[in-house]
């Protein structure tokens, strides 16, 4: 079964609108795990507009499952991530003023910088994975940084899919296999929904884990929060 990552970003989004601890972001994370959620992501970003570092320290102590931050790997964040020592870091080649992930690393550009940061990373123990288009090429330049697993970035399979699931899914479905053949564990998510979700888990051999953030809180609006998680999960047996 591909395992459930819930990115809570939006909960804190909606905490700091009003300024105060409404929604408690530590206590909806647990409620999550207890829904049946493999596991947590966050992905702080500098001006700590949503996820702020202080969540990620509070979060590392109550969490019992998989915890997973995503981020560019600055000097800030670096630091943070081997304090923290989360089982997953993914590294996300965002700029400082992204609104959301809108591109995967050039990993052959970047090779040098990559497999620096992974051998950091590692040393300490923790997994790491590559935000990645859907290219095998870029999966074939995550594999040379040493990286464990790269996570496809799905927008694009997100945008084509109501008008053309195979087209859609024919570039993730080759990239997971270039990936696979190297030995990299495969992630994905941006943009996966309970609409397209289950199409994507059928056409991606070895998927190992999905990160779903906002898609699944606007759909708790209208369903409930324990009954989307479980939707998810129904979907990806």
């Amino acid at each position: 079964m591909t395992k459930l990552s819930v990115n809570i970003n939006k909960i804190a989004t909606l905490r700091n609108a009003r300024g105060g601890n409404m929604p408690d972001l530590i206590s909806v994370a647990k409620d999550i795990e207890e829904f049946g959620a493999d596991g947590i992501t966050v992905h702080p970003r500098p001006d700590e507009r949503h996820i702020r570092y202080a969540d990620v320290y509070a979060l590392k102590e109550v969490l019992k499952t998989e915890f997973n931050i995503e981020g560019n790997p600055n000097p800030r964040f670096t630091e943070m991530v081997l304090e923290v020592r989360p089982e997953q870091v993914t590294l996300v080649p965002d700029a400082v003023d992204a609104i959301t992930s809108n591109a995967g690393w050039d990993t052959k550009k970047h090779k040098v910088y990559l497999q620096e940061m992974i051998q950091t990373f590692k040393e300490k123990g923790i997994r790491t994975s590559i935000f990645v288009d859907p290219d095998s090429a870029m999966v074939e330049g995550a594999a040379e940084t040493g990286t464990d697993r790269v996570e496809l970035y799905t927008e694009e399979y997100a945008k084509v899919y109501p008008q053309d699931p195979e087209k859609a899914i024919k570039a993730y479905a080759d990239a997971a296999r270039t990936a696979h053949s190297l030995g990299l564990g495969i992630n994905a998510g941006h943009d996966l929904s309970l609409e397209n979700i289950a199409y994507f888990k059928k056409g991606i051999s070895h998927l190992q884990e999905v990160s779903i953030g906002h898609a699944l809180i606007c759909e708790a609006i209208y369903l409930g929060l324990e009954n989307v998680v479980n939707m998810y999960l129904h979907r990806l047996k």
